[in-house]
Formats: structure tokens, C-alpha cells, sequence
């Protein structure tokens, strides 16, 4: 797994201090990068500037987190287990309400064997597959090609329309 810093120099504080983000390279939560707070290390901006840079800052600790294979939001490790028969309920609900050809099957729980060396679950591949889960309900419009989750492509196609050629 890759890590990289992202830098910037804050003119809203005092002393001009450069904040530090330590951000991980995987996918899901990159994609969360603008949506959600990450944890921030400050150096106040004369110790840059005299490139005392000589250590790697340590990063907090996040609680795990599990994404749900319905709707592919993050949540706690306890709270998931509240959460899926609610998101399944409101599921069922708004596919009950599309029109027939929208209608999508049931989502299945993606099943997972793969335990670490001390016994637990291995949370990356159980989250890569859930949000796997998540990503494959959604629909294409058929005009562009976009997916949407089914209730939106219908709002979605509304202003759909074909790119004329040049």
C-alpha cells in the first residue's frame, strides 16, 4: 500500500502553519477524500522552512469501519449490524416503487473466508467486496452510458440527451 503527503501552506491560521495530510492509496478512500475529514498533522511553518522534515509524521488510528454491500456507506463495525436490515427494508421500498423494468434483484451478501493469521477477517477484502456489491446495482443510462442507483437515472433522463456530432 502506497502513502503519499499532501501539503499546503494555510493563510487562515497563525504563524502560517503547513498542514500535513498522510492520505493511504486505496481506492475507497480516495474516493472519500473530499467527503470526509482525514487526520491532520501541523508544523508550524519556520520548522519547514528550516527543513526539519527529518522524521515521518505517525498517523492516528481511525476505528475500522465496514462498508455495506446495499448502499456502500462506511459504518462502524458495531453499528453495521444495525444498519443492514434497515438499508435491506428501504431497499426493498424503493424498488417496490420503480416501474417493472428498473426493478433490480435482491442484493446478496458477499461471502468472504478470508481470515488473517490471528483469526479475524481480513476488513479490506470484505470492504473491496461489499463496495463491489454496492457499485454493481447501479444502472446505465442508455443514452450516456452514466450509472445511476435506478431511482436517480430516471430523474437523470429527463435532461439526458444523445451528443450530437460535430
Amino acid at each position: 500500500m502506497h502513502t503519499f503527503y499532501h501539503a499546503f501552506f494555510s493563510q487562515r491560521r497563525p504563524h502560517h502553519q503547513l498542514n500535513l495530510f498522510l492520505l493511504s492509496c486505496h481506492p475507497l478512500l480516495l474516493k472519500k477524500y473530499w467527503k470526509r475529514s482525514f487526520n491532520s498533522i501541523e508544523i508550524s511553518y519556520s520548522s519547514a522552512y528550516l527543513g526539519l522534515f527529518h522524521y515521518l509524521p505517525t498517523m492516528i488510528r481511525r476505528p475500522p469501519t465496514i462498508v455495506c454491500y446495499i448502499c456502500g456507506r462506511e459504518y462502524g463495525t458495531k453499528s453495521i449490524a444495525i444498519h443492514e436490515p434497515q438499508c435491506l427494508k428501504k431497499w426493498h421500498n424503493e424498488n417496490n416503487l420503480l416501474p417493472k423494468e428498473l426493478r433490480r434483484p435482491e442484493p446478496k451478501k458477499p461471502e468472504l473466508r478470508t481470515i488473517t493469521a490471528k483469526g479475524f477477517y481480513d476488513l479490506d477484502a470484505l470492504n473491496e467486496a461489499a463496495w463491489t456489491s454496492a457499485q454493481s446495482q447501479l444502472v446505465p443510462c442508455n443514452i450516456c452510458g452514466r450509472t445511476f442507483l435506478p431511482d436517480r437515472l430516471i430523474v437523470h433522463q429527463r435532461s439526458c440527451k444523445p451528443k450530437v456530432a460535430k
